[in-house]
């Protein structure tokens, strides 16, 4: 099994920043090293794929829309990934999620675990 927590969202104004924290655990995470993703949705929208990284080599994917403002980084002797979110906008707002897969995709339908989210708001 593998289990993933979120951390470090919060309320800020457009243009600040925020660094989300996902820590994962779980005898499968650390045999497989597993890539990560964060996830987005906001009310009333579908669950959007924002940023992914992989477990081997770091290679990352972003959604066109957080290209250059986010930037997802692991370390993966702290078991924990990092989405580092720059010049916030309100659009931005969301409960963001890291989820827990074995391919470095956008399909949300490629992660088999996911975490309970953290909401991010940004005002303007």
């Amino acid at each position: 099994q593998v289990q993933l927590v979120e951390s470090g969202g919060g309320l800020v104004q457009a243009g600040d920043s925020l660094r989300l924290s996902c820590a994962t655990s779980g005898r499968t995470f650390r045999s497989y090293v597993m890539v990560v993703g964060w996830f987005r949705q906001a009310p009333g929208k579908e669950r959007e794929f924002v940023a992914a990284i992989s477990g081997s080599d770091g290679k990352t994917d972003y959604a066109n829309a957080v290209k250059g403002r986010f930037t997802i980084s692991r370390d993966n002797a702290k078991n924990t990934v990092y989405l580092q979110m720059n010049s916030l906008k309100p659009e931005d707002t969301a409960v963001y999620y890291c989820a827990a897969g074995f391919f470095l995709s956008q399909n949300k339908r490629e992660y088999s675990y996911w975490g309970q989210g953290t909401q991010v708001t940004v005002s303007s």
